[in-house]
């Protein structure tokens, strides 16, 4: 007995001996198969790059979101802590006022059966797309209705996660699309660009998750001591458009307005910088808003870009162009209007009987077919052609925007290049009517029209990429250029000038009106009161175009005695004109009010700078308790307007103000110099605010902030208590 036991000791004894030398059992390192077992790993995930206008302004971000889980195991429950739905009736009925799902199917969806326990499954569930992306505000929401009752909801967790939060609504849709969640290949959810920008720069957007490894106890618990190895997650570059926010949304509440007054089938607007090519508006309808998807129809072209028009009567200031250049203008010559033959093809003018004999500058006033005949004659048809390709038509303007269509210039016969001349038969994309207007508005230089300003990558500071403005060889010269602006001016202050429903209050302009007719799709084209494409290019001011905004109104509803021109009129002047002003272009007879400058009064007692600040018309706010201003916002030399907000820093806790009426950038001002945790939902001017002013808040606790546009204000009958100048005052 004693040899037997003495051997197998010596035997185990030898056993543990070689493992612990060479750290082997069986074949298999026991390091590795303790790290697999021990090892745990949790995941950093990244954000997705935002989309922002030329001001640093959102457009497209992540954002913080929850998903929606239930807990229906009472095995998890003990005696002092309730783990699971323990009232599946009391919760169905809170939940069902917060997400889309009426309280019968939630109390199903909530409720474990003895099936279930006995099969030992629907431990946990989910609630489909009504409990995916619920928003934070929802979130608040159920937790002050339990609150009020000093109650508690048992086994519902609200899972943090991110989506995609585009803040403006419909804003550019077809230009930014969207991005929504997916499953990829390893199961996981991923946010996927479906559409326009998001999906054009889905790879450069996308970002890198990170992870952090450590060691854990069998209960997943982190071990003593243990060291962390993280990887950071890397975001998704962001991109800078060349879009003005502000001016985008002149676009968007024009279009809306002109959308609610007509409902034409389709409409467009693009607004360019001519100097640049920077295009700084662009949108169409129908419109979708990004966020739900709600609008979105079969249609995802991008209009400006992917489909062809006939330009109808817009493409006589090219052929006018082409007759400068080549000397062949004499606006004071006389030709006899009404119709012209040429071969067997007789074309007519637009009121079928024309205006008797009249002069070349009065013809193209009126929009005169039969002018731009005549002038084809002189300038010849084939060097007319050799323009309009000068001119970028029939190809690609090679904007960073993918599947540019070319359109189609017709010049295989005489009679083609004839309806050309005038804008019938041949097509072109709106983007190519920006770029050749760049040429007349720009002193002959055209220029390549981009939406990208620059790609940054966050995690590093980094410029990916950063455009500049491209010039394009010059079709005419700067002498061309500006008589031809001359001209175009006259259309609109002419007595039987097209254009004279478009002039601008205060401002020159110059500018061509369209009346194009539709394909039927049988060979023919479409005909009836309103039944055509309405359009209008435009430059102001006048003499140094600043900006270039073209209009397309198709089939308008129109009342009896409007015409086409009338709704396109109404949205290119509202853009045009608050455009302008925006852009601080002084009109026409008035002279530029220059806004005073704010001192500095940090270190001067809080209650003396607020005196100071209410005599010079200013609104103080005081963040803190009282004493010497540390910090001031606008700082020392900035100019404001009268009524403006001016944040005074002081020391002590921040008493919430009264946010209604601010603009968004003083509430991101007020949250940079308080360090609150402010939320802000939507764009435009503060309408509410999650708590009261007045109250003593910390920065742990999150204070939502909801904007909206004026034109929606305006919508529900409310107005704001101060515009945008008396606000911030730029």
């Amino acid at each position: 007995m004693f040899i037997a036991y003495g051997g197998l000791f010596f035997l185990l004894f030898g056993r543990l001996l070689f493992i612990q030398i060479t750290g082997e059992a069986e074949g298999k390192a026991l390091a590795s198969l303790a790290e697999a077992k021990y090892a745990r790993e949790s995941v950093l995930t990244a954000d997705r790059g935002r989309i922002l206008d030329r001001n640093g302004e959102l457009i497209a971000s992540d954002t913080l979101s929850y998903r929606l889980v239930a807990v229906l195991d009472e095995t998890l429950s003990d005696k002092n802590v309730i783990r699971h739905v323990d009232d599946s009736e009391r919760t169905a009925e809170i939940l069902a006022k917060y997400i889309p799902m009426d309280k019968a199917d939630l109390i199903k969806r909530i409720t474990r059966t003895e099936e279930d326990i006995k099969k030992n499954i629907r431990k946990q569930v989910e609630f489909g797309k009504a409990g995916n992306e619920v928003s934070h505000e929802t979130v608040l929401a159920i937790k002050e209705e339990l609150a009020e009752r000093d109650e508690k909801l048992p086994g519902i967790l609200f899972l943090e996660e991110k989506k995609r939060f585009y803040p403006n609504g419909v804003f550019a849709s077809y230009l930014v699309g969207f991005a929504q969640k997916e499953l990829d290949e390893n199961n996981q959810f991923k946010t996927v660009g479906k559409m326009g920008l998001e999906a054009t720069y889905d790879k450069e957007l996308t970002g890198t998750d990170g992870k952090v490894e450590f060691q854990s106890d069998k209960w997943g618990f982190t071990l003593p001591k243990s060291e962390k190895a993280v990887v950071p997650a890397q975001d998704g570059f962001d991109i800078k458009l060349t879009i003005d926010k502000t001016i985008q949304n002149f676009v968007e509440d024009a279009m809306y307005e002109i959308e609610q007054e007509y409902a034409p089938k389709k409409m467009l607007a693009i607004v360019a910088d001519p100097e640049t090519g920077a295009i700084v508006a662009m949108s169409q309808r129908p419109a979708f808003d990004p966020a739900t998807r709600e609008g979105l129809t079969s249609n995802w072209l991008n209009e400006a870009v992917e489909n062809t028009i006939e330009p109808g009567s817009t493409l006589k200031i090219f052929t006018l162009a082409a007759a400068i250049e080549e000397n062949k203008w004499n606006p004071n010559a006389y030709f006899k209007s009404g119709q012209y033959t040429l071969y067997d093809r007789t074309i007519r003018d637009h009121n079928r009987t024309g205006w008797g004999t009249i002069t070349y500058l009065e013809g193209f006033q009126r929009s005169s077919n039969v002018s731009m005949a005549y002038l084809l004659e002189k300038i010849g048809d084939r060097t007319f052609i050799d323009y309009i390709n000068r001119f970028g038509f029939g190809k690609k303007t090679e904007i960073d925007l993918p599947n540019e269509a070319t359109g189609t210039i017709l010049d295989h016969y005489p009679s083609e290049r004839l309806t050309t001349s005038y804008g019938q038969g041949s097509t072109v994309t709106p983007i190519q009517m920006i770029q050749a207007a760049t040429a007349i508005a720009n002193d002959g230089v055209m220029m390549k029209p981009y939406v990208i300003s620059e790609i940054k990558n966050p995690n590093t500071g980094e410029i990916i990429e950063s455009k500049k403005p491209v010039k394009k060889e010059s079709p005419i010269s700067k002498a061309t250029a500006e008589q031809v602006r001359e001209v175009l001016a006259t259309t609109v202050t002419a007595e039987g000038g097209t254009g004279r429903r478009f002039a601008l209050d205060g401002y020159t302009l110059a500018g061509k009106t369209g009346t194009a007719e539709i394909p039927s799709g049988r060979g023919g084209y479409l005909s009836g009161h309103g039944n055509y494409l309405y359009s209008f290019i435009g430059m102001a001011p006048a003499e140094d175009p600043q900006l270039i905004t073209y209009i397309i109104v198709q089939q308008p509803k129109l009342k009896p005695g409007e015409i086409g021109s009338d709704p396109v009129a109404k949205l290119f002047k509202s853009v045009m004109e608050s455009s302008l002003k925006y852009m601080n272009i002084v009109p026409d007879g008035e002279e530029p009010i220059e806004a005073p400058k704010i001192g500095d009064y940090t270190k001067q007692d809080v209650s003396e700078a607020r005196t100071e600040l209410e005599k010079m018309g200013y609104t103080p706010v005081i963040i803190g308790e009282g004493g010497p201003v540390l910090v001031q916002y606008p700082e020392n030399g900035a100019k404001l307007a009268k009524d403006s907000v001016v944040l005074l820093k002081t020391e002590g806790e921040t008493t919430l103000p009264s946010f209604k009426g601010w603009s968004k950038k003083m509430v991101l001002s007020f949250k940079m110099l308080t360090g609150l945790d402010i939320r802000i939902v939507g764009d435009g001017y503060v309408t509410e605010q999650s708590l009261s002013p007045g109250i003593i808040v910390s920065t742990k606790e999150p204070v939502v902030i909801h904007l909206q546009h004026p034109a929606e204000i305006y919508k529900q009958g409310t107005e704001l208590e101060d515009d945008e100048e008396t606000i911030i005052g730029g």
